[in-house]
């Protein structure tokens, strides 16, 4: 059932990975669907070509979020934006800082100041946001309850000790889901950028009466993920590094914990945020609500490609890294209908089958990343 009032969408970032699904759905519903998109070359590849995916039912622009005149253009005669565009990559956002903070944040101001000063007649607002801005998830704390920790101390790190402690009394903690009420506390110029998407497009829609919904997406992966960006998710990170017969690079000990989410959900998500009205003005989380340590997952793919490798545990600390964070999905069942269909052993394996057939030329390059990382001494 399509959304009431709306026929035509603008997706920003709409050749991107997440972007590209949620227009297959889009125009596999019905609608009318315009993409914006700047065919970064970190994504598309130093050609920006249009990748072999795109949906020839969608109309194309090829332009950026920060041209002001291009995203006239764009929102002429749509009903709804779906705001997919931003540079993705938590390392490189603490050394490309500029970067970061004109796509996201910027870029995201100059869609909200032409929705707000320009002729236009959007009627709904779907903006992404992610995990990230969490920080550290939310914990239990045997002896004082629910607590949400800031970033490890240093001093912990050199002897090995990864698990958070208690802020109050010391004691270990458990990991809890995390709901959208945890304070947030981005540890990257990524997760801060990212809040600014969120934030400002809630108060924008709220003022402006746009009905707005933020949807903090966990660690999405699939097929059409960009295998050799070096700065992507952690599956095609891993990916791309077992079809070079190099092994997986994890850092600390493997055993922190993350919540993969197909991409196919998020981009459904994406489309139920549209149509319903039961989350306006609201952030929600998107993810699968089961946590995966970063080990485990790097030896399931190490098994579904049929590698004979083995990950590196490197008992190295990347700084602004996390412990554990997974969502907690009572908001989006509430107020989306949001329950995620694809199990993690069926979407794993469709990602290596999709990679093993399209990744033949993809391009490792996580050693300079790792290079870039010592250089700004963001590893030790």
């Amino acid at each position: 059932m399509k959304a009431k009032n709306i026929e035509r969408v603008l997706v920003t970032g709409g050749m991107g990975f997440i972007g590209s699904h949620t227009v297959d759905m889009l125009v596999e519903k019905g609608y009318e669907v315009r993409i914006l998109d700047n065919l970064e070359p970190q994504v598309h590849g130093p050609e920006e070509r249009l990748p072999e995916y795109r949906n020839k039912n969608a109309e194309f622009i090829e332009g950026d979020v920060r041209d002001r005149e291009t995203l006239i253009q764009a929102i002429k005669d749509v009903e709804a934006v779906v705001h997919l565009a931003a540079a993705v990559g938590v390392g490189q956002s603490m050394y490309q800082i500029d970067k970061y903070v004109a796509y996201n944040t910027w870029g995201t101001a100059n869609l909200l100041d032409v929705l707000v000063n320009e002729p236009n007649d959007i009627k709904k607002l779907v903006v992404a946001s992610s995990q990230s801005i969490y920080g550290e998830g939310k914990y239990l704390c045997e002896h004082c309850g629910p607590v949400y920790p800031r970033l490890r101390a240093e001093e912990h790190f050199r002897n090995r000790e990864w698990e958070p402690r208690c802020p109050s009394c010391g004691k270990p903690l458990k990991p809890l889901p995390t709901d959208e009420d945890k304070p947030l506390m981005p540890t990257s110029i990524y997760a801060q950028t990212k809040r600014h998407q969120e934030e400002m497009c809630l108060l924008i829609g709220k003022t402006y009466g746009i009905p707005t919904v933020a949807l903090r997406y966990f660690n999405v992966y699939g097929p059409r993920q960009s295998l050799s960006n070096p700065y992507t998710g952690v599956c095609a990170v891993f990916s791309c590094r077992i079809l070079n017969n190099k092994p997986p690079y994890v850092f600390e000990d493997g055993k922190q914990m993350r919540d993969f989410v197909h991409v196919r959900d998020v981009a459904r998500a994406n489309v139920l945020a549209l149509e319903r009205d039961g989350a306006d003005y609201m952030a929600i989380n998107i993810g699968s609500g089961e946590p995966t340590s970063i080990r485990e997952l790097a030896e399931v793919l190490v098994k579904l490609y049929g590698a004979k490798i083995t990950p590196y545990i490197s008992n190295k600390y990347r700084k602004g890294d996390i412990r554990h964070c997974y969502a907690d999905l009572t908001r989006a069942e509430k107020y989306l209908g949001y329950q995620p269909e694809i199990k993690r052993e069926e979407g794993l394996k469709e990602l290596a089958e999709w990679a093993k057939a399209h990744g033949w030329a993809a391009m490792d390059l996580f050693e300079n990343t790792i290079e870039e990382l010592e250089t700004k001494k963001l590893i030790y």
